[in-house]
């Protein structure tokens, strides 16, 4: 026996290399906006998750070169010895202000603060969290380093959730849920866990990933989207979208953060956040906080976008964010779809069994505030003529 006998197992990837449908490790040539550059070929970018247009932003380019002028590329270290910056603090104090929470922490990425900070307070053997079923896989794998016990709820089912938290109302437990869910585009229904919360004696935990710069009109997530931020013990958040860089944090009150800081292994024992990716946050808080119109615009094309995919008779389940499935349900169709889209200068992500449920794959798009009508335009007019030429509408 040999441990690398599953590498010559693993077939899978060369069978969808040779088919001409794998999807995967796309090597982009240009900078990410909403028109990349692929093996030479102009494309659409309707796959990423810059949904405030700012990665290409040249005051957060110059945010982040100026902080790598004054601090280096790096830190040398983790936050616990020798890698905290008074840029870290700065960026802190932000976010925490920007989420409507006392204090905020750090992590190199938005991974490591869910792994982190999960880990950290379901400690004890008594502890409880409970998930809704599609939640990230940053919040599973944090389920897998805690002590505690974990149990799931089936997606968005209050009734489901409220069953869960009377098999364990005598333990202390911790409800967590993505505000935004990054495969469906659907909200949280936060105003209902809420209120489950409270009468079950649990605390909340908000992944607000993909939230953050996309809900409330400061791009405040999704507490404030629903008024909760004063009820909501926990929010978590990454850089790598609306912020334009790469990173993540954990937003709480102080005395939490101070033992999450304390605790989580992933900030202690890792290098910390570079201090351009510190910079470039900077910038692009500022670019929110100055250009609120961007949050409009994204909205404006969100709304134009689904409209128009559904008036052709997409299915686009329950999303109402600018994360907009295309449900197709069999997979040589979806992949048949996004192989046409590509040939046709369409960047966009095909999702199939085990990412989802087997019957539901589908073609993830998702926007960005800077996306022009006529780039729009050109795309649901190659929505239209594929969809039609495939018979899936």
């Amino acid at each position: 026996m040999d441990i690398f006998d599953k590498v010559n197992q693993f077939k899978e990837a060369d069978f969808a290399r040779k088919k001409g449908i794998y999807p995967y490790f796309r090597v982009i040539e240009s900078e990410q906006d909403t028109e990349v550059k692929m093996n030479g070929q102009d494309m659409l970018m309707l796959g990423s998750n810059s949904y405030l247009g700012l990665t290409n932003n040249s005051h957060v380019i110059e945010s982040a070169q100026k902080a790598t002028r004054q601090y280096g590329t790096g830190c040398a270290g983790s936050r616990f010895l020798n890698g905290t910056l008074d840029i870290h603090i700065k960026l802190e104090k932000r976010l925490a202000d920007l989420v409507g929470q006392e204090a905020a922490l750090v992590f190199a990425s938005g991974y490591q603060a869910n792994v982190g900070t999960i880990s950290a307070i379901a400690s004890g053997s008594d502890d409880v969290i409970i998930t809704d079923k599609l939640d990230h896989a940053s919040i599973v794998d944090g389920l897998g380093l805690a002590r505690g016990k974990f149990s799931r709820y089936k997606h968005s089912d209050m009734d489901h959730l409220e069953t869960k938290l009377k098999k364990y109302k005598n333990n202390p437990k911790v409800i967590i849920t993505d505000g935004i869910f990054s495969m469906d585009g659907d909200i949280a229904k936060l105003d209902e866990i809420v209120p489950l919360a409270k009468k079950y004696n649990s605390r909340v935990y908000v992944d607000d990933a993909h939230s953050i710069g996309v809900l409330n009109e400061d791009g405040g997530g999704t507490a404030k989207y629903f008024g909760l931020e004063n009820e909501v013990d926990l929010v978590m958040g990454t850089f790598s979208k609306s912020l334009a860089s790469v990173g993540g944090f954990i937003a709480g009150n102080s005395k939490v953060i101070d033992y999450i800081k304390h605790h989580a292994r992933s900030l202690i024992f890792s290098a910390s956040l570079p201090p351009g990716s510190a910079g470039a946050v900077m910038g692009a808080l500022d670019i929110m906080e100055n250009e609120p119109e961007r949050i409009k615009k994204l909205w404006d094309n969100t709304e134009y976008m689904l409209k128009g995919f559904q008036e052709m008779g997409y299915d686009t389940g329950d999303s109402e964010t600018p994360i907009i499935p295309l449900i197709i349900g069999d997979m040589n169709t979806t992949f048949k779809l996004w192989k046409m889209l590509q040939k046709n200068g369409i960047f966009i992500n095909p999702s199939v069994p085990p990412a989802v449920p087997k019957g539901c794959s589908l073609i993830r798009t998702s926007f960005m505030a800077t996306h022009t009508k006529e780039q729009l335009e050109m795309a649901l007019s190659k929505f239209k003529e594929a969809g039609e030429k495939l018979g899936i509408i």
